[in-house]
């Protein structure tokens, strides 16, 4: 397939796009029988830009199928200008802003970039704050005040440990650790030392043999941490030891970071 079958589909912000990017995402799931070809557009924060991405779309209009375009634009002159292009927009901020000017008695600022700026900096020091733990707990690396861990994913090489603990220290300030379970920890009874103190914090990840062998030839093709035998090992070995201990755990293996994320909060009942 080429990139003259995709429709194209543009995200529009005078931010990062993060916002259009995902709520836009999140409308084109419920189309999986079209194919996209995604282009995202940050910083639109003047009316000649915004007419400068409009003549782009206008040009693709004319040749084929209408670009989709998803605005998240809060300034009221970028999003008229938008508003004008030949593509199909579908305006994820303006039609809203109204009706909350109402029911809050209030006028909007109109400034773009505060969903992912520094609007709350309590909020954003507790991410970065998190951020940092994550990354110097990633994979067992330290030990040290794991204590404050609010979860630790505990799953064998290559379940999706890192990003997800990373999604939720990013996303939602989580202070998270990750730890591997390798062969000699299936091999003793019971937990890895390190784990034994904060069971109740511990969340498990396991996937299907078939998938994270594929994910590991990535790395090691033709090895026997990559074979099927190995893989079907460890994952029927950690999930033996999540009901031993009693231990929440999901499967990775179809699940977006994003989902994996909504669980765990849900499960282990984690405010952020």
């Amino acid at each position: 397939m080429t990139n003259e079958d995709l429709r194209p589909v543009y995200f529009l912000s005078d931010s990062t796009g993060i916002t259009a990017e995902t709520l836009g995402n999140t409308l084109l799931t419920q189309f999986p029988a079209n194919n996209f070809d995604r282009i995202t557009v940050p910083f639109i924060t003047t009316a000649g830009q915004a007419r400068s991405v409009v003549e782009i779309i206008d040009r693709l209009a004319a040749k084929g199928p209408r670009p989709v375009v998803f605005s998240t634009a809060v300034s009221k002159d970028v999003r008229d200008v938008l508003a004008t292009c030949q593509g199909i927009v579908v305006d994820l901020i303006g039609p809203h802003v109204g009706q909350l000017e109402q029911a809050l008695g209030s006028a909007a600022s109109g400034e773009p970039g505060r969903a992912h700026g520094l609007g709350n900096a309590a909020r954003y020091q507790s991410r970065m704050a998190a951020v940092e733990y994550a990354m110097e707990h990633d994979d067992g690396q330290s030990l040290r005040a794991l204590e404050k861990a609010q979860v630790i994913l505990v799953a064998p090489s290559r379940c999706g440990k890192t990003p997800t603990t990373m999604y939720l220290a990013l996303q939602h300030g989580i202070f998270a650790a990750n730890f591997p379970l390798v062969d000699e920890d299936f091999e003793k009874e019971g937990l890895p030392r390190p784990l034994r103190p904060f069971v109740s914090k511990c969340f498990g990840l396991s996937s299907n043999p078939l998938r994270l062998s594929q994910i590991r030839t990535e790395r090691r093709r033709g090895s026997p941490y990559a074979s099927l035998r190995q893989c079907g090992f460890e994952l029927r070995s950690a999930e033996r030891l999540y009901v031993e201990h009693g231990i929440p755990y999901l499967n990775s293996a179809t699940v977006s970071v994003e989902e994996m994320a909504a669980t765990i909060l849900q499960r282990m009942n984690l405010k952020h």
